[in-house]
């Protein structure tokens, strides 16, 4: 089971997004959704974005996770 935790976009170029993670944690993935924006919380499995999220489901597991 992979568990995946909220990050936001801050850099997309072509396919690749670079998305920070709390802690200032900065990962690069594979974007396969066109409403990925920078700016936008996704969650990110196996390096590739799985989900757009809310800003207030970004929210709520932000705080879950700390």
């Amino acid at each position: 089971m992979c568990i995946a935790a909220p990050g936001k976009v801050i850099e997309i170029k072509g396919r690749k997004a670079l998305v920070e993670y709390p802690g200032k944690q900065i990962r690069q993935a594979m974007v396969a959704d066109e409403k990925v924006r920078v700016g936008s919380y996704v969650l990110v499995q196996m390096g590739i974005v799985i989900e757009v999220l809310s800003v207030s489901s970004a929210k709520r597991a932000e705080k879950a996770w700390a």
